[in-house]
C-alpha cells in the first residue's frame, strides 16, 4: 500500500504551492522553535514576554509582526502575510499560556509532591520528544503555527487573502492568580481582545490537542457553592449548637459527584459529552484547627454543550442544589454562577471545515474520523462567538493517563505532520477568490 503523499484532492496548481511550502518545514526547526517557546515561562496572566519573543521570531523571518499588550505583564502577538486583496482571510490560531506556573510556591502539593522535570519551563530534548511545561499544550501546538507563517513565508507564495498567525493570551480555563493583577485575565481574554482590536478574518484555524477536525466544543460555566454553619469551638463542640459547614460541604461535594455523571449522560449529542466536576473547596482557618468556619465554598466547573445555554445550565445547577437540600434536611446551601462561556458550533460544511478534512484525509489515506464524547474548551468558542466559523486540529495527546505529562510531552514528528495540515488547509484557503467560498 502505498503512503499517502498530503496532497490528493488538490489542482495540480495547488499541489505544486503546498508542496513548495512543505520544504520549508523541518522537524529540526521545528524542535528549535517549541524549545524557544518552552524556557519562557508564561503562566496565565503572565504572557508578555513569550508574545515578545514570538513577534521577534516572526520579524527576523521576515513576517509583518507585532506585540498586542493586555496590561504590562500580558500580551498577545501576531503576524501577517498579506494576500492581493481578493480572497478570504484565514487565521492560524494558538493560545500561549501554561495551565500551571511551574513553580513549587504556587503549584506544590495541588500538582502533586514535588515539580517534576516536565513540569518546570525548561525544555528537554530526547529524540523527537521534547519536555517541559507546555510543550504539548499549548506550545507545541504555538510552533507549528509559528512554522506554518515562516514556510508560507519563506516559499513566496501568491495568496489571494491575507494568512494572519495569532498567539493568544489567557486561553486556559483560569482566573488570575492571588495578587498578580485583574482578575480576568484567562477563559480568552486575549482572543477576545485581538478580535476587538481589529484583528478578524473570515474563517480561522485553532491548534488545540487532538488529531481530528472538530467543529463544536463545549462551553463552561463555573458555580460558587456556599454551605453554610456555625462558628463554634471544638471544647464547645457537645454544650453549643453544632453545625460543621466543612462536613457540610463533604455532603454536597459528595452528591454533585454523582449528579455530574447523570448530567453528562443527558447532554451528550453530537462530538461533547460535557462533564464536571468540584474543583476547589475553602473554608476555615488552615492555621487554627480549634474552631468551626460559618462557611465553606466549592468551585465546580460544569461544561456546557453548545445546544445548552448558560442560564439552561444555571437552572439545571440549581434544582440539582434543590434536591440535595431535599436529601439533607436543615443543611443550609446556595450557589451562584460567576463566570460562564457559552459552548459553540460551526457548520461543519463550510469552507474551512471542508479544507481541513480534506487534508486529514490526505494525510490519513482514508476518510475522516470524527472523535466524539469531548469536554474540552478552547478560545474556539471565542472566535465562533463573535461570528467567525473555526475548526480545531491538533496533534494526538501522548499516550498514557498522566495528565500533566500528556500536556508537557511533544513529538516532533506529530508536530511536523500538524504543521503540514496547517499548511495546506491555509494554502488552499487563502488563494482562492471570496466567490469561492461565499464571503
Amino acid at each position: 500500500m502505498s503512503v499517502p503523499d498530503g496532497l490528493a484532492g488538490l489542482d495540480p496548481d495547488r499541489r505544486g504551492l503546498v508542496a513548495s511550502a512543505w520544504r520549508h518545514v523541518s522537524r529540526a526547526r521545528l524542535r528549535e522553535l517549541l524549545c524557544g517557546l518552552v524556557d519562557i515561562p508564561s503562566p496565565t496572566g503572565g504572557e508578555r514576554p513569550l508574545a515578545e519573543r514570538i513577534a521577534a521570531t516572526l520579524t527576523a523571518t521576515g513576517v509583518t509582526a507585532a506585540v498586542q499588550p493586555l496590561d504590562d505583564r500580558q500580551a498577545n502577538a501576531w503576524g501577517r502575510l498579506r494576500g492581493d486583496g481578493s480572497g478570504p482571510d484565514l487565521m492560524l490560531y494558538a493560545p500561549i499560556d501554561t495551565l500551571t506556573v511551574g513553580r513549587e510556591e504556587e503549584d506544590v502539593p495541588w500538582i502533586g509532591p514535588e515539580l517534576r522535570p516536565d513540569m518546570r519551563p525548561v525544555a528537554r530534548v530526547e529524540g523527537d520528544l521534547v519536555t517541559g511545561l507546555g510543550a504539548g499544550n499549548p506550545k507545541g501546538h504555538a510552533a507549528c503555527v509559528l512554522m506554518a507563517a515562516e514556510a508560507i513565508h519563506r516559499a513566496g507564495l501568491p495568496l489571494t487573502g491575507d494568512l494572519i498567525v495569532a498567539f493568544g493570551a489567557g486561553g486556559m480555563p483560569a482566573n488570575a492568580r492571588p495578587g498578580s493583577g485583574r482578575r480576568n485575565v484567562g477563559q480568552g481574554v486575549g482572543c477576545s481582545f485581538l478580535l476587538e482590536q481589529g484583528l478578524w478574518a473570515d474563517f480561522a484555524v485553532i491548534a488545540k490537542p487532538g488529531w481530528t477536525v472538530s467543529w463544536e466544543e463545549v462551553g463552561l460555566a463555573w458555580f460558587e457553592v456556599t454551605v453554610h454553619g456555625v462558628h463554634t469551638y471544638v471544647g464547645s463542640r457537645h454544650r453549643l449548637p453544632y453545625e460543621n459547614a466543612v462536613a457540610g460541604a463533604g455532603e454536597v461535594a459528595v452528591r454533585l459527584e454523582r449528579w455530574f455523571a447523570e448530567y453528562a449522560e443527558r447532554h451528550t449529542g453530537g462530538t461533547v459529552a460535557p462533564q464536571g466536576i468540584v474543583a476547589a473547596v475553602e473554608g476555615g482557618w488552615p492555621y487554627r484547627a480549634a474552631v468551626t468556619p460559618a462557611a465553606c465554598r466549592l468551585l465546580v466547573d460544569l461544561r456546557l454543550s453548545p445546544r445548552t445555554t448558560p442560564m439552561e445550565a444555571k437552572r439545571e445547577f440549581a434544582a440539582a442544589i434543590e434536591g440535595i437540600r431535599a436529601e439533607l434536611p436543615g443543611l443550609r446551601v446556595t450557589s451562584e454562577m460567576v463566570l460562564a462561556i457559552p459552548g459553540t458550533a460551526s457548520d461543519p460544511r463550510g469552507c474551512v471545515a471542508r479544507e481541513a478534512v480534506a487534508a486529514w484525509e490526505a494525510a490519513e489515506g482514508r476518510p475522516h474520523e470524527v472523535v466524539r464524547g469531548n469536554s474540552g474548551a478552547t478560545d474556539a468558542n471565542i472566535l465562533r462567538g463573535r461570528g467567525v466559523p473555526t475548526v480545531r486540529i491538533g496533534m494526538p495527546k501522548i499516550a498514557g493517563t498522566d495528565f500533566s505529562l500528556g500536556m508537557n510531552t511533544a513529538d516532533v514528528g506529530e508536530m511536523e505532520r500538524l504543521t503540514h495540515l496547517l499548511v495546506r488547509t491555509a494554502v488552499a484557503t487563502v488563494t482562492r477568490s471570496r466567490a469561492e467560498v461565499g464571503v
